[in-house]
C-alpha cells in the first residue's frame, strides 16, 4: 500500500501553464464560460494550442463537464478524463491525477480546470440547502438539527477544541489572516489588493461562529482557475520554467466525513492531513526545513495553524507563533482570505510563479513550494520542485 512506502510518480511530470480569468463578485458570465478562458488562458501560458490536448481534470462539484469544456475551448479528441469528490480537497488531486496520466502515457497534455460563480450564484457559505439524499449526507443529520448548517460552523467545533486544549485564545487565528492580507495588499489580482490587516482588525471584526470572527473566514468568489501538466521531458522544450511534480498525495483518515468528523478521539488536529503529509515527506526525501515557500488552504485560518503542526512545521498549538514569526513564506498570493476562493486552485497557480521566479511576492531562491487542498474534509497535498 502507498501510504506505507515511497510510490513513484515524483519527477515524472511538471505543471507547464497557467491561467485564470479575473477575480470578482460578480463575472456577469456563466460558469462554462470562465472555465473555457481559464484553459485557454493556461495554454497560451504553456506555449500549447487546444490541438495538443489529450486529458482533462476537475471536480465533480464543478458545473462544466470535461467533453463539453473540450467542445467549447477546442480540443479534439480526449483519451482521459476524471473528476476528483471533496470540494476542496480535490484541488492538489486534480493535478496528482494528471500527474498519472502523463506518467503512464495514458495522456500527453492534460488540463486541470475549476470555475464557479460562488460568490453572484451558489454559495457554499449559505450552508446546507435542497441536498439530494446521500449515504454520506446522512452524517450531516446528525448534526443539522443543533445548528450545524454552515461550513463555519462545523469548523468552529474543532477550533474551539483547538483552543481549549492548547489555552490559546481566538486573537491566535489572527495571525494567518494579517500574513495573507498583507500579500494579498501587493496582488494586483487579489480581491483584498492594497488592503492589508492588522492584528486588532482581525479582533474587531464581527463573530460569525464563535471562535470564528469574520475576518478568519474565506471569501466567496466568481472566477477560474487551469493549470496545464505534461511530462518533464515535454515541458523542457516549452516556453516557461516547469515546476515538476516532486509528490503528490491524497489523504483520508479514520472516522473520516465531510467537514463533520466530530467522532474522532481528537478535535485539535487534521487526520487527512497527516496522511497527506507522510506520503509527501517518504516519496520526495524531504523535509519541513526543505520547503521554501508554503501555499496552504485557508479556508478559515484554525485549519492553517493544524497543517503546519501535521505537516511537522511546529508542535501541537505552536503553529500560531510560528506564523507571527514569519518561519515560513506563507500563501504569498493572498490565500483564499485575501485573493479570492478557487477550492485551492489558485494556490497551485502560486506555487508554480514561485518556482518560476514569477511571483509579485517572490521568496528569493524558492525552489520547493508545498501546497495543500480543502482540510477537514478527504484532502491532497503536492510538492512542487525546479527542475534539475
Amino acid at each position: 500500500m502507498s501510504i506505507r512506502r515511497a510510490d513513484s510518480l515524483g519527477g515524472k511530470a511538471a505543471i507547464v501553464g497557467i491561467g485564470a480569468t479575473e477575480f470578482s463578485k460578480d463575472s456577469g458570465r456563466s460558469e462554462l464560460k470562465l472555465a473555457v478562458e481559464a484553459v485557454r488562458a493556461a495554454l497560451d501560458d504553456a506555449g500549447l494550442t487546444p490541438a495538443d490536448v489529450d486529458g482533462l481534470v476537475t471536480f465533480t462539484m464543478d458545473t462544466s463537464p470535461e467533453i463539453t469544456v473540450a467542445q467549447a475551448v477546442g480540443i479534439g479528441e480526449l483519451s482521459f478524463f476524471s473528476r476528483i469528490h471533496y470540494g476542496g480537497g480535490a484541488a492538489c488531486a486534480t493535478v496528482q491525477q494528471a500527474a498519472l496520466a502523463v506518467a503512464s502515457g495514458i495522456a500527453d497534455v492534460v488540463v486541470c480546470y475549476r470555475a464557479f460563480n460562488e460568490r453572484s450564484g451558489r454559495r457554499f457559505g449559505s450552508g446546507v440547502q435542497r441536498r439530494e439524499p446521500t449515504a454520506e449526507g446522512a452524517a450531516l443529520g446528525w448534526n443539522l438539527p443543533y445548528g450545524l448548517l454552515t461550513p463555519a460552523s462545523w469548523v468552529a467545533m474543532a477550533a474551539q477544541r483547538y483552543l481549549h486544549a492548547h489555552g490559546l485564545d481566538p486573537e491566535v487565528f489572527g495571525q494567518v489572516a494579517v500574513v495573507d492580507r498583507r500579500h494579498a495588499a501587493r496582488n494586483p489580482a487579489a480581491y483584498f489588493h492594497g488592503k492589508p490587516i492588522t492584528l486588532a482588525d482581525h479582533a474587531a471584526s464581527r463573530w460569525i461562529v464563535e471562535p470564528l470572527r469574520l475576518l478568519d473566514c474565506c471569501q466567496e468568489t466568481d472566477g477560474g482557475q487551469a493549470l496545464v501538466v505534461t511530462s518533464v521531458e515535454r515541458a523542457r522544450d516549452l516556453p516557461r520554467p516547469p515546476a515538476v511534480v516532486v509528490a503528490a498525495a491524497q489523504g483520508a483518515g479514520r472516522s473520516q466525513e465531510q467537514m463533520t468528523s466530530f467522532y474522532r478521539d481528537g478535535l485539535t488536529g487534521l487526520p487527512e492531513t497527516a496522511v497527506v503529509a507522510r506520503q509527501l515527506w517518504r516519496t520526495s526525501g524531504l523535509s519541513p526545513a526543505d520547503i521554501d515557500v508554503g501555499i496552504l488552504y485557508d479556508h478559515f485560518t484554525p485549519f492553517v495553524l493544524m497543517q503546519l503542526e501535521e505537516f511537522g512545521f511546529c508542535g501541537p498549538g505552536e503553529a500560531g507563533d510560528f506564523v507571527a514569526a514569519d518561519a515560513l513564506p506563507l500563501n504569498t498570493h493572498g490565500g483564499q482570505l485575501g485573493e479570492a476562493y478557487l477550492h485551492g486552485m489558485n494556490g497551485i497557480a502560486e506555487a508554480v510563479r514561485q518556482i518560476r521566479g514569477t511571483s509579485v511576492n517572490q521568496v528569493a531562491g524558492a525552489a520547493r513550494s508545498l501546497v495543500t487542498a480543502g482540510t477537514g474534509v478527504p484532502t491532497s497535498g503536492l510538492v512542487l520542485g525546479a527542475d534539475g
